[in-house]
């Protein structure tokens, strides 16, 4: 099982710590760049299973361009 935390920067160290004592558990921590694509990547995801749902509606990609 994977599980991905939030832990503010000034207790992360000591939570790796533990972590990493644990024989079964690897530990390792993710850049913020890392993190970010993630969360991005969550978020679009759900975005996905939403239009699929019916909940939200689908736009046009080269609608989306021709406004660029």
């Amino acid at each position: 099982m994977k599980v991905l935390l939030d832990i503010p920067d000034n207790k992360a160290s000591s939570l790796m710590d533990v972590l990493k004592s644990i024989s079964y558990v690897k530990a390792k921590p993710l850049t913020d760049a890392k993190a970010l694509l993630m969360e991005e990547v969550k978020e679009a995801v759900d975005e996905m299973k939403q239009i699929r749902a019916g909940k939200k509606e689908a736009h046009n990609a080269e609608d989306f361009l021709n406004g660029l």
